[in-house]
């Protein structure tokens, strides 16, 4: 596959949505256990995968009842190795679990997309620690090793991309930029952040994405934010600005909890739907180079439909 960033469909024009927050959607509306918040036992039964069908079914068909393009994310956020280990699971299982994701993906797109709406198919990759807090950092070194065996088995699988979604650290980041481009895969690279919009790690999302662009001569296809309420960096965003002209997505959260807020919250916290969409509707006007959006804790297809509006 050539890395060349310009083939991808998001970057095309169009604007892309993509699914909500999974986990918290399965979690919480659908009674399904993940320990972990992993996906993990749904991908090893017939029956788990048409559990996810049926959920990015639903969200691609928004995408096409409002003429837009759909970013297939594979449900593969905590499908690595270390992961798999606290769940007692081996290596074998880390990557079917992996292909059968990608599969899943690819007969959804094979099924749904049209000329209106095009699909592309991105193999999600998670930290290897907590995306809220950056402790027990890795090297840049350190992340490519870790990450190559995962980004391997997307990439073998057929993915457009990879992304990689609520990093909290930049060391992290330019390993996974490393090992991708190696792969010739292109590479998105989704930050977490604070209420105060910086990450946890303490440094400001300009500074994690100079750093990453200037470690790996701009390798990252683009950046996105992600698993923060609009209102938590919104305002750390300058219009014009080089940097950030690398975001092109965003996938927030519904509630303007904080992260620690969050973790201790016992009941879900999924905003207003309504509300959700007019924010990213006023940010898009901010920032038309913003071609994907989707959600992330909290939001389900409610909160999708209001952004396609």
């Amino acid at each position: 596959m050539s890395n060349n960033n310009q083939t991808l469909p998001q970057l095309g024009g169009q604007y892309f949505l993509t699914d909500s927050g999974l986990e918290t959607t399965l979690i919480f509306h659908h009674g399904i256990d993940l320990p972990h918040f992993s996906t993990f036992e749904l991908l090893q039964s017939d029956a788990g995968i048409e559990i996810l069908r049926n959920y990015y079914e639903q969200h691609a068909q928004i995408a096409i009842d409002a003429g837009r393009g759909f970013v297939l994310e594979s449900p593969t956020w905590r499908v690595s190795r270390a992961w798999a280990q606290k769940m007692g699971l081996d290596s074998e299982t880390v990557s079917i679990a992996n292909r059968r994701a990608i599969a899943l993906m690819t007969e959804i797109r094979d099924s749904m997309s049209t000329a209106s709406s095009p699909m592309a198919i991105s193999g999600n990759i998670g930290p290897r620690g907590d995306g809220y807090v950056a402790d027990k950092k890795m090297t840049r070194d350190e992340a490519s090793v870790y990450h190559r065996e995962q980004a391997t088995i997307l990439a073998d699988a057929g993915v457009d991309l990879i992304s990689s979604v609520t990093l909290n650290y930049v060391e992290e980041a330019i390993g996974i930029a490393v090992i991708t481009k190696e792969l010739g895969v292109p590479v998105v690279l989704s930050f977490t952040t604070e209420t105060d919009g910086r990450l946890p790690d303490g440094n400001s999302l300009q500074e994690a994405i100079e750093a990453v662009d200037l470690a790996t001569n701009d390798s990252p296809a683009y950046y996105m934010i992600n698993c923060a309420h609009t209102e938590h960096f919104s305002e750390v965003l300058e219009e014009n600005a080089a940097w950030v002209d690398r975001i092109r997505g965003l996938r927030t959260n519904a509630s303007k909890l904080s992260h620690a807020e969050l973790d201790e919250a016992e009941v879900l916290d999924d905003g207003n739907p309504t509300e959700f969409g007019i924010q990213h509707e006023e940010l898009l006007k901010r920032f038309p180079q913003i071609a994907v959006v989707g959600g992330c804790c909290g939001t389900d297809h409610r909160h999708i439909m209001a952004v396609a509006k």
